[in-house]
């Protein structure tokens, strides 16, 4: 089982003073979606024999002056897959990037097939990227799987900082206090008027002629800004991994699994009772938290989760990891807590 990884941001929406890199976006900075159609070879016996398959590979043969039929391809050493990627804001010529590939055909794996030089095209139709390489199959569904830096960037987004005389910020959360707030110490910071909020999510700033728009931008983004910001958990499915704010608490809540259940509630204990363990059984995880009325034990299915405050996320992630759960089903309790309404915060799925 790997080991979850939890980043704790101390997310103090009252005294915590984010920049305004951490609330917003530039408008025109951006990630490009790309895909592509190609073929993967090499394996085991695991491919397909899709119609659109074979005919794939009789094209490909033709292009080397090599003509057959395609009812005389038995092959199974190959599959149709599509390659998906992004493209990065000002990726350069010979910049490399990840790939993601996925059959789509019968195929029963694609893990170390290589795949063949595969186009990558934007939603104009260029070919901004080539793919090729191995693939590293998904353990838990083998007919997807990725290439690291497997694309080599060929053509570039036509976009210049430098010719810009002004910047849009897009606020990540639609809240005109915030905007206010952005605007305001944008020019308090330059002493002039070079903010204006537009609405309550889009701020227009004109750039000062004695700057450099990449050094404007720079300072920008480091204005800090004490705005109270919904708290965010991220799930990384790729990498197994949940990063949540300190702050995020979980209102009470019972979820039943296949392979435990858990239960989190708040108790009436005064604090001086808190440690007694007549009062309030379980086995302390610091933090003012307790899990489970007995002491824990290895294969612990059932747990109760007390807190002398709401519990956080952070101690939902502690307190199943206790308890041995997979770290599949922490990511999936999660976000069945998330649906239950008991997680006030934002959730960011990462594939």
């Amino acid at each position: 089982m790997k080991n979850i990884v939890v980043v704790l941001f101390l997310l103090l929406v009252d005294i915590y003073a984010q920049t305004i890199k951490d609330i917003s976006n530039v408008v025109g900075i951006r990630e490009n979606q790309l895909i592509g159609y190609g073929l993967v070879v090499g394996l085991e016996g695991t491919g397909d024999k899709s119609q659109f398959t074979m005919q794939s590979l009789q094209n490909l043969l033709r292009n080397s002056y090599i003509k057959i039929p395609t009812s005389s391809i038995k092959s199974k050493n190959i599959a149709a897959v599509m390659i998906t990627s992004s493209l990065p804001p000002f990726a350069r010529q010979g910049d490399k990037i990840n790939i993601k590939v996925s059959a789509i055909g019968d195929a029963k794996s694609i893990d170390q097939g290589e795949l063949l030089l595969t186009q990558l095209k934007g939603v104009d139709g260029t070919v901004y990227a080539l793919a090729q390489g191995k693939v590293i199959g998904d353990k838990n569904n083998l007919t997807t799987g990725v290439i690291y830096t497997g694309a080599t960037v060929e053509n570039e987004v036509p976009f210049s900082l430098s010719n810009e005389n002004s910047l849009t910020l897009s606020l990540i959360t639609n809240d005109a206090k915030t905007a206010s707030l952005v605007e305001s110490n944008i020019n308090k910071r330059f002493g002039m008027s070079l903010a204006y909020a537009v609405d309550t999510r889009t701020i227009h700033v004109q750039k000062p002629p004695q700057l450099s728009m990449v050094r404007f931008l720079a300072i920008v983004q480091d204005i800090k800004v004490e705005a109270g910001i919904r708290g965010k958990i991220i799930i990384d499915l790729n990498k197994e991994t949940v990063v949540a704010g300190s702050d995020i608490r979980v209102k009470p809540v019972t979820v039943a699994r296949e392979n435990f259940t858990l239960k989190i509630k708040q108790k009436n204990i005064a604090p001086k009772d808190w440690d007694n363990p007549a009062i309030n059984p379980g086995v302390d995880i610091g933090d003012g938290v307790r899990i489970g009325n007995k002491p824990i034990q290895i294969n612990l299915n059932n747990a109760l989760v007390n807190a002398q405050k709401l519990p956080t996320v952070s101690d939902l992630i502690r307190a199943l990891k206790i308890m041995k759960i997979d770290i599949k089903d922490i990511i999936e309790t999660i976000r069945m807590v998330k649906d239950l309404g008991a997680i006030d915060a934002d959730l960011e799925i990462r594939e």
